[in-house]
């Protein structure tokens, strides 16, 4: 199962942080400045067709942003019509089994 870890901002809509993602393949590393500053990051490429999704954080400059470092952003433009029918990206975290009685 995917979880994503908090909802950002990219420059044609949403994206989500996640904590690992699968078939991907990572571009080279370089320095990117963002709305939150500076950041060491590589993109992230579909390993299939090779189609952008969008980034990887290496090293953060900030420390109130070192949460991201290892992190994976993808923009939920290029993945929504895939992932639409396995799983909703707005669904809100619910409580697990083991919390229920």
């Amino acid at each position: 199962m995917f979880e994503f870890l908090k909802s950002f901002s990219c420059n044609r809509g949403r994206a989500y942080l996640f904590n690992n993602v699968v078939n991907i393949t990572l571009g080279r590393q370089e320095e990117r400045l963002m709305l939150s500053g500076m950041h060491t990051v590589e993109d992230i490429f579909c390993c299939s067709c090779g189609q952008y999704l969008g980034w990887k954080y290496v090293t953060v400059h900030e420390k109130s942003q070192k949460y991201k470092e290892g992190k994976f952003v993808l923009e939920r433009w290029r993945i929504v019509d895939e992932v639409t029918e396995e799983f909703n990206l707005d669904a809100r975290p619910s409580s697990s089994d083991a919390e229920n009685p």
